[in-house]
C-alpha cells in the first residue's frame, strides 16, 4: 500500500467499490470475458495507493510490476492498481500510462506484462464526448490493470473472434441505454 494521503473514504471502501463495479458493470455485463473467471478463482489482486504524489505513485506502480512478475500465477494472476488520489486528470494519466508503457519496452517486461487502463473520465480519441463507448474503460478511480501477457494469449486462443469484443461491448452498453448506464455507474460513486 502507498503512503496516505488525507483521503475521506478508506483502503477498503476503494476495495469494496472496485469489486462492485467488477461484479456489476465488468462480469455482469460481460465487458470482460475473460475476467469472471480470474475474480472467481481468486487471482484478481487490487492494490490501492493512497497518495497523490506522483513520485509515490511512480513506486508503487514499480513494486506492483515486481510483484507480479516474481510471483507466480496461481498467486497472483492479474494486478488492478487504484489511484484514488492521483492521476485524476485523464491527460495527466494518459501521460502516466505512455510513461509506464515505456518502461515497460526499455526493460523488456513488455513480454511479460501488458497494461489496460481505466479512468472514471476515459475518451477514446475521435469519439464523441457523450459516446456510451467511453464506459467500457471507464471505473470508479484511475487505475492501472496489469495483465500477464501469456495468461492473456491462451485466453485469446480459446475465444472465438476476440478483435471483435470492443464491438459487442459498444453494442451491450448502446442496448442497455444512457439512462441504465446512469442508474449503474452511480452506484460506484
Amino acid at each position: 500500500m502507498c503512503p496516505s494521503a488525507s483521503a475521506s473514504f478508506t483502503v477498503e471502501q476503494v476495495e469494496q467499490q472496485l469489486q462492485a463495479w467488477l461484479d456489476d458493470f465488468v462480469i455482469d455485463l460481460n465487458l470482460c470475458p475473460f475476467a469472471g473467471p480470474v475474480i472467481a478463482s481468486d487471482g484478481l489482486r487490487i492494490a490501492v495507493c493512497e497518495s497523490n504524489q506522483l513520485q509515490q505513485v511512480a513506486e508503487t506502480f514499480m513494486s506492483e510490476l515486481d510483484l507480479i512478475e516474481r510471483s507466480p500465477e496461481s498467486a497472483i494472476a492479474t494486478t488492478i492498481l487504484a489511484l484514488p488520489n492521483a492521476l485524476l486528470d485523464f491527460e495527466d494519466y494518459l501521460s502516466f500510462i505512455d510513461n509506464a508503457e515505456a518502461l515497460l519496452e526499455d526493460s523488456g517486461s513488455d513480454s511479460i506484462i501488458q497494461l489496460a487502463s481505466f479512468h472514471p473520465d476515459y475518451q477514446f480519441d475521435g469519439e464523441a464526448a457523450d459516446a456510451v463507448s467511453h464506459f467500457t474503460n471507464r471505473s470508479p478511480y484511475p487505475l492501472i490493470h496489469l495483465l500477464r501477457v501469456e495468461m492473456m494469449a491462451k485466453a485469446l486462443e480459446t475465444f472465438p473472434n476476440p478483435e471483435a469484443i470492443p464491438e459487442r461491448n459498444i453494442a451491450t452498453l448502446e442496448e442497455l441505454g444512457r439512462s441504465e448506464i446512469a442508474r449503474r455507474w452511480n452506484k460506484f460513486k
